[in-house]
């Protein structure tokens, strides 16, 4: 299928003009040999799609390629396997079994860790207990993306928590009203914004004060982790609450700040045309100091660990 010119799309935050299209079409077509990996890759390289710190956006670049083909827009290389398959649908396991009760106050379990999930077990685990208890369930985060599963220092193996940190709802009046930017700025600095999009406090667990301990203890570690990962710190932390079914009382006693209200359209609807969504509260937490002003900036300077430490 043909675009036509002014044809303009939007995806993950980044325009895409009509010449863009047309050129990814291009590649597609003139190189059906290269791989669906090699074919993102090579329209990142083009079209000069990176994070701060240079490396490709290769997830959300291979995410735009298959919401083009699912448009007809594009032809896609079949997607060579080269391990076994993982399926997308989550088992749930006797791992993720409820455990006995744990009760008590949060100075009955700390020192807290947060352990990233780096290796396939703990993934298995961290999904199994998503998919089992949380209420929006499992689903497969795009872009820069971090997972923790929370544990005392004093009860080795024993998870309390669950954590996912991941890519910013990309419009929010009440949040860009707070921030006081505009649209070009908002486009160009939202990727220094991280939402905490899981919080699961396991159904065993009812423990005083522990949501907020990790929060706080959260807030402080995710920074270096992101940096080392994407190579950049993030800024900002936001997060949605449903008011439905939580008053966010964590999110305050760990010094969230709450802007308002979503207007039920989802997280990522740009077009509005995504009605009906539960409204939800809108919180965050600033990583360091005169943030809404960096946000604004061209380039927003990578926060100091002292800022963070000052709020």
């Amino acid at each position: 299928m043909h675009v036509s010119p002014g044809n303009d799309r939007e995806f993950f935050g980044r325009r895409f003009t009509s010449s863009d299209l047309c050129l990814i079409q291009e590649i597609a077509r003139n190189f059906p040999a290269l791989s669906l990996m090699e074919l993102a890759n090579t329209v990142c390289e083009l079209l000069d799609w990176k994070r701060p710190n240079g490396r490709l956006k290769y997830k959300e670049c291979r995410a735009v390629l298959e919401r083009l083909q699912a448009e007809e827009l594009v032809s896609l290389p079949v997607v060579r396997k080269t391990a076994p398959s993982r399926p997308r649908t989550i088992v749930v396991h006797h791992e993720s079994d409820p455990r006995p009760p744990l009760a008590g106050s949060a100075g009955d379990y700390t020192p807290l860790c947060l352990q990233r999930v780096d290796s396939i077990e703990l993934s298995t685990l961290w999904n199994q207990f998503i998919e089992r208890y949380h209420y929006l369930r499992f689903r497969v985060p795009f872009g820069a993306n971090l997972r923790y599963l929370v544990q005392s220092e004093r009860k080795p193996g024993e998870y309390l928590a669950c954590l996912l940190f991941s890519s910013p709802a990309w419009k929010m009046a009440p949040r860009d009203a707070w921030i006081g930017w505009d649209d070009e700025q908002r486009k160009r600095n939202l990727q220094y914004i991280v939402s905490n999009s899981r919080f699961l406090v396991l159904p065993w667990v009812s423990v005083r004060g522990l949501a907020s301990k990790i929060l706080s203890l959260a807030s402080r570690q995710l920074s270096q982790d992101w940096e080392r990962s994407y190579g950049y710190r993030p800024l900002l932390l936001e997060t949605l609450v449903d008011p439905a079914r939580f008053r966010g009382t964590s999110y305050r006693a760990a010094n969230w700040i709450r802007l308002g209200q979503t207007q039920g359209r989802g997280r990522m609807d740009r077009a509005n045309e995504a009605q009906g969504r539960a409204v939800k509260e809108i919180y965050v937490f600033p990583l360091c100091r005169d943030v809404r002003r960096r946000l604004c900036r061209s380039q927003p300077p990578a926060p100091k660990t002292t800022d963070a430490e000052e709020i």
